[in-house]
């Protein structure tokens, strides 16, 4: 077979204390499933059911455990706001997954930026229209390692957080999830078979804002370690 271009080399998540990798194959993104984070954004945080939005395969970004990711401020926006994000990685294909065994499609588990242009998010919500140049833009999906499930375990209740130049800007707590994993997990298979290399960023709690060229933010979960990410 021959291409008229050649095809890019897929986008290729280090899995911890491995030397293996996990190919991304889709990206999906969970709205608004923090109550303090809906109430924040303007919305009642009543457990409605979740929705989803997309970013496209190569926005993600892998940061080496240890490494501190050089990320430059996008363009059209002058409202760069951080999300801190717990991520979870798809090992299994299936589709209209009971929520009783959505966890056994679970490879892992990762610490995530859901960045945004937030004025150009803002202005399209306004106008009833798509999300997309305020979510997904070139690079805006950092993540850190892969954390197997079979090595750190599921994600019920862990700590989150996240701060800018050591300054405190988001803390809270897994369990503070409108819908849990496992739920995410079953709603979103009723509309896409998942497969291996899905990636679910399961949404940001309370607390989100603006970032400036120099700043520093450090994103941590219990048992998934830290990301560290510079504006430049």
């Amino acid at each position: 077979m021959t291409f008229v271009f050649p095809p890019e080399a897929p986008v290729a998540m280090a899995v911890a204390g491995s030397d293996a990798q996990v190919a991304v194959r889709r990206v999906y993104c969970v709205g608004r499933n923090y109550a303090a984070h809906a109430r924040e954004m303007g919305f009642d945080p009543d457990r409605e059911p979740p929705f989803f939005f997309c970013k496209p395969t190569d926005a993600v970004v892998p940061v080496a455990d240890g490494q501190t990711l050089e990320l430059a401020y996008p363009s059209q926006t002058s409202n760069y706001h951080y999300e801190a994000e717990l991520v979870v990685v798809i090992g299994r294909s299936g589709a209209d997954i009971p929520v009783e065994r959505a966890l056994e499609y679970v490879y892992g588990y990762a610490v995530g930026l859901d960045m945004t242009r937030r004025d150009l998010q803002m202005k399209m919500r306004e106008m009833g229209r798509p999300w997309e140049i305020g979510k997904a833009f070139d690079r805006s999906a950092p993540i850190g390692p892969i954390h197997r499930a079979s090595d750190v375990g599921h994600f019920e209740s862990a700590p989150i957080w996240l701060t800018v130049n050591g300054e405190t800007k988001q803390r809270s707590d897994i369990s503070h999830l409108i819908w849990s994993v496992a739920e995410t997990i079953a709603d979103l298979s009723k509309f896409f078979r998942l497969e291996p290399g899905d990636v679910i960023y399961t949404g940001t709690p309370e607390g989100v804002g603006a970032v400036n060229v120099g700043d520093l933010m450090t994103v941590g979960i219990e048992r998934l370690g830290e990301l560290r990410v510079r504006v430049v």
